[in-house]
């Protein structure tokens, strides 16, 4: 296993290596490094306003949501194993050929993607933070521990995440019941007074039994996960009904309507659809929902919900990615299509799918209360949805799950979200309807967009 480890970790590399150049990949961590040492220095500003209490328990959410967004493994293995290594032709798939068992192969898989990440982020993350804490008055301790209860954050959420697409992906109905258990669970730890959330915990009281515990629920979702995976070739004989006629019909105001047709039907027959739906966006919302809700002595209601429509807003724009990620686009090159029509497609499909963000804003409006603010929330995230897809067609074309992890686009990704955003959730908190000024958003998204055609036009498409 030794062997086949430092054979992926070496392969991943050299993938990224060849995408972005071995320079550029490698200052993506750096760039993590210098974001985390920055921003430590506002730490005596942002202390008057947010105790630091409080404020480590939401940068270990952070690290759990991000755990959680990276760990369907599960759902996502013969994607996986069929589309990207299929065609790469890498070890996870070449091994197959090789007497060793498939579960070690993916278990191998998904050490080396941990193991990947944990470098990638949560390593410069907290070594910018410790380099910094000597000039912030931050006893050299805290980052150690920091360390320790950030990395068990992100494995938390990358088990559970693992754990829970590997089991949907079984059996509909286990997942059913296994979410009522673990809801059931949560309850009688709540009424125990017990934490929910153990890292945080573990750093604001270190004990051996509290990490014990929390080395417990990484491993034992992460063990059953690799128990129930079944990593056997998703190619198999489907008979479907003809959907992308009358489909295609209802989507004639859109360019491309075959195509838009297409993109949606692959996501419903590949069972991505409610996959995606609820391991890429509906559990990371809630997490999102639970933190932001303990900010309630700190925020007015209006405000907490107005930010999450913009967070949802922001996470509702990667749905671009799920329409990308997994297709190639060699087989378009024999169609009298270039690359804006398939944008123009893309952009159409993502339209639909934006029924999803709207329903869920909605929902949760409804339920908080908060139904005299519900139109600018719901304007508020989906201008900044449209406005994210804008800013992602332009930076990374076609290509947006590979091209993101170049340094410089990532930097000219949050920038150009970031900067009016930050200044939209600040207008928002004095007024939500000033929230009602975010149109302004998709209407110079636009604009980019158009940008964004010309200059993808002719390239060609980067790839694994």
């Amino acid at each position: 296993m030794l062997e086949l480890f430092v054979g992926m970790m070496k392969e991943e590399w050299r993938v990224h290596a060849t995408m972005f150049g071995s320079l550029s990949f490698a200052l993506y961590p750096v760039l993590i490094f210098a974001i985390a040492f920055m921003g430590s220095f506002l730490l005596p500003l942002i202390r008057p306003l947010l105790p630091f209490g409080d404020l480590a328990l939401l940068t270990h959410a952070l690290f759990l949501l991000f755990g959680l967004m990276i760990g369907a493994f599960g759902l996502l293995m013969n994607e996986v194993m069929e589309r990207r290594f299929g065609e790469a032709s890498t070890l996870a798939y070449a091994a197959r050929t090789l007497p060793i068992p498939e579960w070690l192969l993916f278990t191998t898989f998904v050490v080396k993607d941990t193991v990947y990440y944990f470098a990638l982020w949560v390593l410069p993350f907290v070594a910018g933070f410790a380099l910094a804490s000597p000039f912030v008055g931050v006893p050299l301790a805290v980052p150690a521990l920091l360390l320790l209860t950030l990395s068990l954050s992100f494995l938390t959420g990358l088990a559970a995440a693992f754990f829970l697409s590997t089991v949907y992906t079984r059996s509909k109905r286990l997942f059913a019941a296994v979410l009522v258990l673990l809801a059931a669970a949560a309850g009688a730890a709540h009424l125990a007074a017990l934490p929910l959330f153990l890292p945080p915990a573990l750093f604001r009281s270190f004990s051996w039994g509290t990490l014990l515990a929390a080395f417990a629920l990484v491993l034992v979702p992460a063990a059953l996960a690799v128990a129930l995976v079944r990593p056997g070739s998703a190619a198999r004989a489907k008979r479907h009904a003809d959907l992308l006629t009358p489909l295609s019909r209802r989507l004639a105001l859109f360019p491309h309507p075959a195509l838009a047709a297409k993109d949606c039907i692959d996501l419903v027959r590949s069972g991505s659809a409610v996959g995606q739906t609820i391991f890429s966006f509906l559990l990371p919302l809630g997490v999102i929902w639970f933190f932001l809700s303990l900010l309630g002595p700190f925020l007015p209601a209006s405000g907490i919900l107005l930010l999450f429509a913009a967070l949802t807003g922001v996470i509702a724009s990667t749905i671009y990615i799920w329409l990308t990620m997994f297709e190639t686009f060699g087989p378009y090159a024999c169609l009298p299509l270039g690359v804006a029509d398939l944008l123009k497609s893309k952009i159409s499909s993502f339209a639909v799918l934006q029924a999803i963000p709207a329903a869920f804003i909605v929902t949760v409006t409804l339920l908080a209360g908060e139904a005299a603010y519900l139109l600018p929330a719901l304007v508020f995230c989906l201008a900044v949805s449209f406005y994210g897809l804008a800013v992602t067609i332009y930076l990374t074309g076609l290509s947006p799950s590979v091209l993101l992890y170049d340094p410089r686009v990532l930097v000219l990704y949050l920038s150009a979200i970031g900067v009016p955003l930050v200044a939209l959730i600040a207008l928002s908190f004095m007024n939500p309807w000033y929230a009602m000024l975010s149109p302004m958003l998709p209407a110079a998204g636009c604009w980019i967009v158009q940008r964004g055609f010309v200059k993808w036009e002719g390239r060609e498409v980067a790839g694994f």
